[in-house]
């Protein structure tokens, strides 16, 4: 018996796995060897290809697309019409194939924003928060805030998301933190 929920619009290839608890809205497509965690909630218009690793408690908002290359850690946020690449250099007619794609790596906790584009081959760092449209080009570290067009550091985000003051003190949780070397860590 299955204890996850597949919309009879969506198609999940062969070879896929589902986690319990986990939710795929209408019209998405699960290609082979994908592997979802439990308690995931996959939008609209979803696509996983193939052999992409997803973590627990992971959502994708409608109309993103996880390419081959890609992983998502544990509860990453993925928002509505966001974009990754696996290709820096695509050409229709010299494809590479899966063999000629760049790992992305979302690591647990991350949020990225609607219509945010990352270019692949970089880390997301743990908690890290992406503004929505923002393009990534570079690594991103842990608990960092980012945004523009190249993608830059304005600020540090908490674990609950809440943009940190110069205190590096959480009002809304109290979590404290402090910078060391240039990254955030938290006491």
């Amino acid at each position: 018996m299955e204890d996850y929920f597949v919309h009879e619009s969506s198609y999940v290839d062969e070879g896929v796995s589902i986690g319990s608890g986990t939710k795929i809205w209408h019209f998405c497509h699960i290609q082979k060897g994908a592997r979802l965690g439990e308690n995931c909630i996959l939008g609209q218009n979803v696509n996983i290809s193939n052999n992409v690793k997803i973590g627990n408690g992971v959502k994708i908002q409608n109309n993103v697309s996880v390419y081959e290359g890609v992983e998502l850690e544990d509860y990453v946020f993925c928002g509505p019409s966001m974009v990754f690449t696996n290709d820096l250099t695509p050409r229709s007619k010299y494809p590479k194939g899966s063999k000629g794609y760049k790992k992305t790596l979302v690591k647990h906790g991350a949020t990225i924003g609607a219509n945010a584009t990352i270019v692949s081959g970089i880390t997301i760092g743990r908690w890290a928060m992406i503004a929505a449209g923002a393009v990534v080009t570079k690594d991103v570290p842990d608990y960092a805030l980012m945004a523009g067009m190249p993608a830059r550091l304005i600020g540090w985000v908490c674990e609950c998301g809440k943009p940190l003051k110069e205190r590096l003190k959480c009002r809304d949780c109290g979590r404290e933190y402090k910078l060391e070397k240039g990254l955030l860590l938290e006491r």
